[in-house]
């Protein structure tokens, strides 16, 4: 009889707690499936606010979105979600995968998340500065209430669309100029860009000349290229735009306190000038984050002072021959988040690969008071020349600071400061931070140039010292 009962009373109480286990199941399943109405119910968003940087008239912003969780363990209703202006606003918005400016009864599984999508589309106005445009967004259940605010500047502008240069034309507009398609210089054409002028250019809009480009930028008003996307995520994007390009029949190009950043390439010359002036002069410029190159020349001529050419893919490449001179420019790498340095920052050919074959042509370039730096990369020799043709191979490094396990050859070094770190003034990769002024009274290129130069001031527009010049495009005050 024990025998017998021993195992009755085990499979009862086993019973029992399969019972207890089921019901207990059955009862959580059911939480799970029927809403938490308790005004106490939580709930979060993974942000309190969206902000969109400088967004232009007529053209959409990027999409930003934030989530609407759920943390309880039943369903949530939320009775509406709401953009607050409704079909008046600026902003648009997708609400779980439907766009609508209001949408009611939405369900949130417990422990669950939904998306709200945000673009903004501002219409012009007859402001010339930038704006404040604001919404928000209402999200109602259980009789609370929760915002989530919207803030984007506006900014007009003058919208170019595949535009063609022809005669002389004049850029002074206190508006941005937004380039939608190409915008070309005709053979014969000058395109003149005053001080202050902004031009940003979409994804798939060089600036090619086949005329003549002339930009007056000053100290306090430079002009500004660079890509149309100015939001977060993409103001600092490298390749966002194509660059500039003067082609075969462009001729006697100037641009002075231009700034040229986050193209492709941003700045190319091809084939000899036409006349006895240099195709592209650069005076007191700045070239930065290219991704492919910075200034590239094929062939060309290309005179540049006191300019900085900054974190490209290439800094500089010189090639097929030409003629160049640059002056008091500071040409430095460093690995960014977007660019990592593995090039020379300067190289210089007299020959090009087209087709298989091997193309050659005379090279003239001297290179006087400039510094070729990088940080501490794979990369051996920051200066690489290379002769393969049979014609003039004149290279000259005239009273510059470079690092180089080894001499760039074939060429005439002049007084050279090697391997001696140029004390930039902030150099900060992991915050971005690059500031390349000369501020150290220990700066190994002070003093260093060589005078009787001609320029007499530096990228910041103040005067070099009357005795020897510093290296560089900066000079030490």
């Amino acid at each position: 009889m024990m025998k017998q009962s021993t195992p009755n009373i085990f499979r009862l109480r086993f019973s029992g707690s399969l019972l207890i286990t089921i019901c207990c199941l059955l009862f959580s399943s059911c939480q799970k499936d029927s809403f938490i109405t308790s005004q106490n119910a939580q709930l979060s968003t993974s942000v309190d606010s969206l902000k969109y940087d400088t967004v232009f008239t007529s053209i959409g912003s990027i999409t930003q979105s934030f989530k609407i969780s759920n943390p309880n363990n039943q369903k949530l209703l939320l009775s509406t979600v709401k953009l607050m202006a409704g079909p008046a606003s600026a902003f648009k918005i997708n609400i779980n995968g439907s766009p609508s400016d209001e949408a009611n009864n939405i369900e949130i599984a417990a422990n669950d998340s939904i998306y709200v999508f945000v673009t903004i589309h501002v219409n012009p106005t007859f402001n010339n500065l930038p704006f404040v445009v604001k919404d928000s967004i209402m999200i109602s259940y259980n009789g609370n209430t929760r915002f989530v605010q919207l803030q984007a500047y506006g900014q007009n502008a003058n919208f170019l669309k595949s535009r063609v240069i022809k005669g002389d034309v004049k850029w002074s507009s206190p508006l941005p100029y937004v380039l939608l398609g190409s915008l070309h210089i005709e053979s014969g054409a000058t395109l003149t860009i005053d001080s202050g002028c902004k031009i940003y250019s979409h994804a798939d809009a060089p600036v090619i000349v086949d005329g003549t480009l002339i930009i007056n930028g000053t100290k306090e008003k430079k002009v500004i290229f660079s890509g149309d996307r100015l939001d977060a995520d993409y103001k600092s994007l490298p390749a966002s735009w194509p660059g500039i390009y003067f082609r075969e029949s462009s001729k006697n190009n100037v641009l002075t306190y231009a700034i040229v950043k986050n193209a492709y390439q941003a700045v190319v010359a091809e084939k000899p000038s036409v006349n006895s002036n240099p195709k592209l002069v650069l005076h007191q410029c700045i070239i930065d984050n290219a991704y492919d190159a910075g200034l590239l020349c094929v062939n060309s001529s290309v005179d540049a002072d006191n300019s900085l050419i900054t974190n490209c893919g290439t800094n500089i490449g010189l090639t097929y021959g030409g003629k160049y001179h640059l002056t008091n420019c500071t040409v430095a790498a460093y690995s960014t988040s977007y660019i990592t340095h593995k090039k020379p920052v300067l190289t210089v050919t007299d020959y090009a690969t087209l087709n298989g074959a091997t193309l050659s042509a005379d090279l003239n370039a001297v290179f006087r008071n400039c510094i070729f730096w990088s940080d501490n990369s794979s990369v051996d020799n920051e200066v690489a020349t290379d002769k393969q043709g049979s014609g003039a191979f004149n290279v000259v490094f005239d009273h510059c600071l470079y690092k180089a396990k080894e001499d760039p050859i074939n060429c005439t070094i002049t007084e050279a400061v090697k391997n001696q770190d140029p004390l930039f003034d902030s150099v900060d990769v992991a915050k971005q931070l690059f500031d390349f002024h000369i501020n150290n009274s220990l700066a190994p290129g002070i003093d260093k140039g060589i005078g009787g130069i001609g320029f007499v001031k530096d990228l910041d527009d103040n005067k070099r010292s009357v005795g020897l010049p510093d290296i560089g495009c900066y000079e030490k005050q």
